[in-house]
This record gives structure tokens, sequence and C-alpha cells, in this order.
């Protein structure tokens, strides 16, 4: 089970189009705290075949993740 394993069942529980979850959210749902390179929009992207870590626990839910610059939040956008 990877680190973000339980932020993509969570938002496979999801049905909103879009939302937003603050970093401290996301750390209480992982129950681990993200590295300093959570701050870099490349950590979120959504790339094809990405093999990082928040990538691989995403490719299989309905939702990209896109960082919101400087405000320690992820948006999230349903994909189907």
């Amino acid at each position: 089970m990877s680190k973000f394993t339980p932020l993509a069942n969570y938002c496979r529980e999801q049905t909103l189009k879009e939302f937003e979850l603050s970093f401290l959210k996301i750390e209480a749902i992982i129950e681990s705290k993200l590295p300093g390179s959570a701050q870099r929009p490349q950590y979120w992207a959504n790339v094809v075949n990405g093999t990082g870590p928040v990538r691989s626990a995403m490719r299989d839910t309905p939702y990209d993740t896109f960082l919101i610059a400087g405000s320690k939040r992820v948006r999230f956008e349903r994909k189907y």
C-alpha cells in the first residue's frame, strides 16, 4: 500500500465535480507529513505515465490533482 492510498480511497468516495483540500487535511488523511517538495506543482502533476507517489496512487481515481500555488492547498477536478 502506498502512502497515498488513503487519499486515493478518500477521492473515490467523493461525488463533487471539484473540491479542495489543505495540506493539513491531506496529512490527516494519509496520517503522515507531506514533504517540502509537495509545495511544487510537479509533485501533484497529472503525468499520464508518471511514477511519483501521488500520481501512482491517484491514477485510478476519478480526480486529477492541481497544486494551488502559494496556498498549501490542492484542487481535485473530476476527470469523468
